[in-house]
């Protein structure tokens, strides 16, 4: 890890084991922190899609079971998505550009929506499409640990659909 610079870690639940990464829990974290520090002290940001009650119900209901994810359900919560929305909109607006971006999420969908939109931005702007999918070891702390059974009783709403 290069220690002039900041490695940023977006996730509601998980914390990284190794390294030295800065860790946000939400969007308004993940704002503050960037404007706070400028987009162009960052070496590395890695992003999690699902970062609250709302992206897990549709995780679970709908991603999950139907491999759709409809962005619809989630309101008044933002995700990782607006993450890389607003990380775009920033580069251009201060012509800065960004930092090495990983996705550690694990929803499929989102995971990839966030990659795309990256790496468009990337290919846009004639840079390489460097954004990709990692697994960052972690912890992940207790309050969030439940059983399949209990995540499934938790945020599975399938059965509401009927």
């Amino acid at each position: 890890m290069n220690k002039n610079k900041i490695y940023l870690y977006l996730d509601d639940v998980r914390t990284p084991t190794e390294g030295d990464w800065k860790v946000v829990r939400n969007y308004d974290e993940f704002v503050t922190q960037i404007r706070l520090n400028g987009l162009e002290n960052y070496e590395v940001i890695s992003l999690d899609h699902d970062l609250g009650e709302l992206s897990m119900v549709e995780y679970y209901t709908n991603v999950k079971n139907n491999y759709t994810l409809n962005y619809d359900n989630i309101v008044n919560e933002k995700t990782g998505y607006d993450c890389c929305k607003w990380l775009v909109a920033e580069s251009m607006n201060k012509n800065i550009p960004l930092p090495q971006i990983y996705i550690h999420s694990a929803n499929p969908i989102g995971s990839a929506n966030m990659m795309g939109y990256i790496n468009n931005y990337f290919m846009n702007s004639r840079l390489p499409q460097t954004c990709v999918r990692v697994q960052i070891p972690h912890t992940i702390d207790e309050t969030h640990m439940l059983s399949p059974e209990a995540r499934k009783a938790k945020w599975d709403r399938t059965n509401n659909l009927k």
